[in-house]
């Protein structure tokens, strides 16, 4: 961290309330924008992000930030909402949707079990990326960010953006090569 961001947090650590008002104020929007590309909800976006806020304030003697206090704030609200799709509730909503969509005539039960596989077995790769690839790689395509927005928001290089994407990408390819026929054909034969 810088010398400012040290002394913010210390401030924090210290019971600084000022201090941590102000943090709040100029991270909250982001982070609910950035919570909100994983789970489709600003309710539930939000929620994550004001526990994480809690958890922060309430646990601040404890935890220790070793990198930019920003960057601490997106992984907690990464790893807080990969853990609330983990919980199944956004997952039953999109199910709900789908459901609620589907033509019942022309979609028979293997189809859905199938898309339901396919679902968890790309939710399954993401969650298997390296942390930064996979906040990088969320944040690309659901947060639909420009490289230049991603190194920005977590404070490095657009190169290094750009290296985890190819990263996550090559990834996201070696565990999803198996399954490339499926996805393929669900894509094709469910429209």
């Amino acid at each position: 961290m810088n010398t400012n961001g040290i002394q913010d947090w210390q401030a924090i650590r210290g019971g600084d309330e000022w201090a941590f008002e102000q943090m709040f104020k100029g991270h909250y929007q982001s982070l609910c924008s950035f919570a909100n590309s994983f789970l489709g909800d600003m309710d539930e976006a939000e929620e994550i992000v004001q526990q994480v806020f809690y958890s922060l304030w309430t646990k601040r003697e404890s935890i220790e930030v070793n990198s930019t206090l920003k960057s601490y704030l997106f992984k907690a609200v990464h790893n807080s909402s990969l853990n609330k799709i983990k919980q199944g509730k956004v997952r039953q909503l999109y199910a709900d949707d789908y459901k609620s969509h589907a033509n019942v005539a022309t979609h028979s039960t293997t189809d859905i079990v199938q898309g339901k596989e396919l679902e968890a077995i790309i939710n399954d790769a993401i969650a298997e990326l390296p942390e930064q690839c996979g906040v990088v790689f969320k944040m690309s395509r659901f947060g639909n960010l420009k490289y230049a927005e991603i190194a920005d928001e977590l404070n490095i290089s657009v190169k290094t953006v750009e290296n985890h994407m190819g990263k996550a990408l090559r990834l996201m390819r070696d565990k999803l090569k198996d399954y490339l026929h499926i996805l393929i054909w669900f894509l094709i034969f469910n429209q």
